[in-house]
């Protein structure tokens, strides 16, 4: 049995136990971007799990060409805005560009979004040694931390673009050890963007945490999509793992409350948003 927004205790904050109990109870986790106290007030009424502030904000609140130009500064003020939107969904903020390059300046870039901006996680790129490292002094420290790995926009100059990633063998068998790593390094949650679905069905079979994805097939977890691209209002072409869930909609809250019963009834994504 599904559970709805209205259901939930009252709208009880979500935590990270809740989150690992969605999982083990087989219920799907539903999260977007967010960006500003309006929109977070619209998905809190939809009862939406997870508000991540994303440097995406970067592309489509900035108009810039990557993630890469966000500051701290710049995330700390969005934090702040979203969190006085959202009281029960788990906020979570991601670490810019450069902002953890290493466990003292993660742990200063993290004091930051949480004591200033409100935020409940953060969230970071990669999960190699170094990474695996700051998630390490991180989570030593208390902080909640959610891994992102596959499509990495930080490292869009080095992938050579917005990829699919894990295509082949040895990719894919990069990706599940790199999943197992960020894991047993204390990540208490996992986005996979734009990998082959099977294979995000493999690492989330295989993973203690939840995983969230985007570009990633239906058996994640949960699924996550930038807001602007999900309401049809991204300049440019929409990815084709998202959909416009305001076309034919009276409303932004008709939308986003469609949005979260698809992905709450394992109906987002459908067969024509699966890549790979």
């Amino acid at each position: 049995m599904h559970m709805q927004a209205a259901d939930r205790d009252a709208r009880k904050p979500v935590t990270v136990p809740h989150l690992r109990g969605m999982k083990s109870a087989g219920e799907k986790i539903v999260a977007l971007t967010c960006y500003d106290a309006s929109f977070a007030a619209h998905l809190e009424a939809a009862g939406v799990d997870i508000a991540l502030v994303g440097d995406s904000l970067g592309m489509v609140v900035q108009g810039r060409s990557s993630t890469l130009p966000v500051t701290l500064d710049e995330m700390v003020y969005h934090c702040t805005a979203v969190a006085r939107g959202a009281s029960s969904a788990l906020l979570i903020a991601d670490l810019p560009f450069m902002s953890y390059r290493n466990p003292d300046v993660a742990l200063g870039s993290s004091a930051r979004l949480m004591a200033e901006g409100g935020t409940a996680m953060v969230k970071l790129e990669g999960g190699d040694d170094w990474a695996c490292e700051v998630i390490a002094a991180l989570a030593s420290h208390d902080v909640p931390v959610c891994a992102h790995l596959g499509l990495t926009p930080q490292s869009v100059h080095k992938l050579g673009g917005y990829r699919m990633q894990g295509r082949n063998e040895d990719a894919a068998a990069r990706l599940r050890e790199q999943a197992r790593a960020v894991a047993q390094a204390g990540a208490e949650l996992l986005v996979l963007e734009s990998v082959p679905h099977a294979l995000a069905a493999r690492i989330t079979k295989e993973s203690a945490i939840p995983t969230i994805g985007i570009g990633a097939g239906r058996d994640c977890d949960g699924q996550v999509l930038v807001l602007y691209d999900m309401l049809g209002i991204t300049p440019g072409r929409r990815p084709k793992f998202s959909r416009d869930f305001l076309s034919g909609r009276e409303s932004i809250a008709a939308a986003i409350a469609a949005y979260v019963a698809e992905v709450r009834d394992g109906k987002f994504p459908a067969d024509e948003n699966i890549l790979g």
